[in-house]
């Protein structure tokens, strides 16, 4: 009988769909990159979907977030991605955190329960935390780096964060990660150098200063993300 997995089964087969749909992912930030990768998980039949971000959906997000439109300015990053799931797979559970990834909230999380574990945060504590969690139990783990300040969609590669070069951010991960004996991690970044932006933005008196970001590099991160995921659970 043909349902809405239909096409991904004739590349997958049966038996990979009934494992992606007894798996359960968790995705954390639901923003640029994340909100692609909870989008292309849904639509790839993943069983169920722990979603964690506590902002809401600002109008600066339009440019780059699936999950944002003018319809949905003011609302919870993660109840919008909930309602969407839901519309995409109405039999995904879909579990809602709204809070920050942080070492003092990491005590709400079970990591044992997860099948695969994605880290589409900005903080380096937080990624870092994630990360070592994850290792901890022997859970898959993947993590973003930097897609602000980048024009390129094409340059993003999946790598060994040892390999890496040219970003910032995958620098200051590799060091952090070599500090914690953490001897491998899967991440996707790029190394085209990134972009200094033109003006400071509107929206901010603070000092530091916030990323340019497109419609077409998050969401690229996000869908080789996905794809990363299912290749591996599909495997497994």
């Amino acid at each position: 009988m043909l349902n809405e997995f239909s096409r991904t089964q004739l590349l997958y087969g049966k038996d990979a769909m009934e494992k992606l749909s007894r798996s359960r992912v968790a995705v954390f930030g639901v923003g640029g990159v994340g909100g692609y990768v909870v989008e292309a998980l849904a639509r790839s039949g993943i069983g169920a979907l722990d979603i964690i971000d506590n902002d809401k959906v600002a109008i600066t997000n339009i440019n780059r977030q699936i999950i944002a439109t003018h319809k949905t300015v003011g609302q919870y990053k993660v109840d919008v991605a909930k309602e969407r799931i839901n519309d995409i797979s109405p039999s995904c559970r879909v579990t809602t955190y709204k809070t920050f990834y942080l070492p003092e909230t990491q005590d709400q999380f079970d990591f044992s329960q997860y099948d695969y574990v994605v880290d589409a945060i900005d903080t380096v504590t937080g990624k870092l935390t994630i990360i070592e969690n994850a290792k901890k139990l022997n859970v898959p783990v993947i993590s973003s780096m930097g897609a602000g300040n980048k024009t390129n969609p094409a340059a993003f590669e999946v790598a060994d964060i040892y390999d890496t070069s040219i970003c910032p951010l995958a620098k200051v991960m590799r060091r952090e990660c070599k500090k914690r004996g953490i001897d491998s991690l899967k991440v996707v970044y790029s190394k085209e150098p990134p972009i200094k932006p033109l003006e400071v933005a509107e929206e901010t008196s603070e000092k530091r200063s916030i990323p340019g970001s497109t419609a077409f590099v998050p969401s690229v991160v996000g869908l080789i993300i996905a794809g990363e995921v299912i290749n591996d659970l599909c495997k497994g």
